[in-house]
């Protein structure tokens, strides 16, 4: 068997492009995956059809071998950005494929499943209304309702834009500014009850000092997770705000650290509880489920980010059902229609849970029709300032 096509489609999703992949061998096999990422989504596809080209000729059961091929061949430009995320939606369709042929599930080929229900925390759920607390409050209530037993939110996110600024270069936030963060965050809590978790994100978008003081102060509202108070580039500046944090408040990162290699100084410089490494970034899901056992070690969670399209979706629950340190899965509540159309069975989420299935592979395969009436959006927007 050898991989003779690879075909990239730039899909518009509910916030920005998803970024699919599909393999193709001279046996008439086939396996899909997703390689989304943003900004800069067609940079995201380029790499994609190269990394395509590059496997022409090779045998798709050796994953692992395809893998360290892409990467060492790659890591010229970079071990991570762009080339990573080719390698990872690449490795998604390759596990994918191989499910296929064996007639197993992924879960399986990953040491077999924990769990087949995996469950989730909501994401962009906050989109209706104005950024208020009686809004936020109203739509957490909705998430709730449904079944859900945790959500995330950003909010200082949108704080800036209702003080009729731009977007913080300073990365601080007005007396005014940290007032409506807590005050959003409190109606959250209180919409939702005490043992609701409630995750708060703050996409390294504070300084040191901001991190620290709105830290504390919503610290006695609950919080299951502080999200990356500071960014990726150095876990030295990392471990240096986790020892100023309340010790009351988890953390959690990894959306933006690539690789197992990416992970190692975060794990042994005990920096957080939870790890949210993305499966279209990371690696795929070979090295999603190589750096959960890593963190294994160390006695720390795994909780995917997975703001993507729905591949992205299945493939982190199958790495989900299969590791022992698995926390939640991130999943986004509000999605554009066509989502469950451009597969060829719909994600089944009930109760907040993803429930996973005993189809081989991702237990889907793309529907290109569907692909092809939604193409990406290749002009910026306003919307591409905001973050989930």
């Amino acid at each position: 068997m050898k991989i003779d096509k690879v075909k990239v489609w730039l899909v518009e999703g509910v916030k920005y492009n998803w970024t699919m992949i599909k393999v193709f061998t001279d046996t008439g096999h086939t396996g899909v995956g997703e390689a989304t990422n943003w900004p800069g989504s067609p940079i995201i596809e380029a790499a994609a059809r190269h990394v395509g080209e590059r496997v022409i000729g090779l045998d798709p059961m050796r994953i692992d071998f395809i893998w360290q091929k892409l990467y060492r061949d790659l890591n010229w430009i970079g071990p991570y950005g762009a080339s990573m995320c080719a390698i990872s939606g690449l490795d998604m369709a390759l596990l994918d494929l191989k499910g296929k042929v064996l007639g197993v599930p992924c879960y399986e080929l990953l040491g077999g499943a924990f769990r087949k229900s995996v469950r989730l925390y909501a994401n962009y759920w906050f989109t209706g209304g104005d950024h208020c607390g009686g809004d936020y409050a109203r739509q957490a209530k909705r998430v709730k309702e449904l079944g859900f037993t945790g959500l995330k939110f950003d909010p200082f996110a949108h704080t800036n834009y209702l003080y009729g600024e731009d977007l913080h270069t300073d990365l601080t936030l007005s007396p005014a500014e940290q007032d409506h963060a807590y005050e959003i965050t409190k109606a959250v809590r209180e919409a939702v009850g005490p043992d609701f978790d409630m995750m708060i994100e703050t996409h390294a978008m504070l300084n040191f000092e901001i991190a620290v003081k709105m830290a504390e102060r919503l610290a006695p509202l609950g919080i299951t997770w502080y999200e990356e108070p500071a960014g990726p580039e150095s876990a030295d500046t990392l471990k240096a705000l986790r020892d100023r944090l309340p010790s009351n408040v988890p953390i959690c990162v990894g959306e933006r650290h690539y690789t197992r290699h990416g992970f190692r100084p975060i794990l042994e410089k005990h920096i957080c509880d939870m790890i949210m490494p993305d499966i279209t970034r990371c690696g795929g899901p070979s090295e999603m489920k190589r750096i959960a056992t890593m963190a294994e070690i160390y006695g720390v969670l795994l909780a995917p980010h997975n703001p993507n399209g729905p591949l992205s979706t299945l493939a982190s629950a199958h790495v989900c059902a299969s590791v022992p340190n698995f926390f939640r899965c991130e999943f986004m509540f509000n999605d554009v229609p066509w989502r469950d159309a451009c597969i060829s069975s719909p994600l089944d989420v009930r109760d907040g849970y993803l429930h996973l299935s005993d189809r081989p592979g991702l237990g889907v395969d793309l529907v290109v029709e569907e692909l092809e009436k939604h193409p990406g959006v290749r002009e910026l927007k306003a919307k591409d300032n905001f973050y989930v």
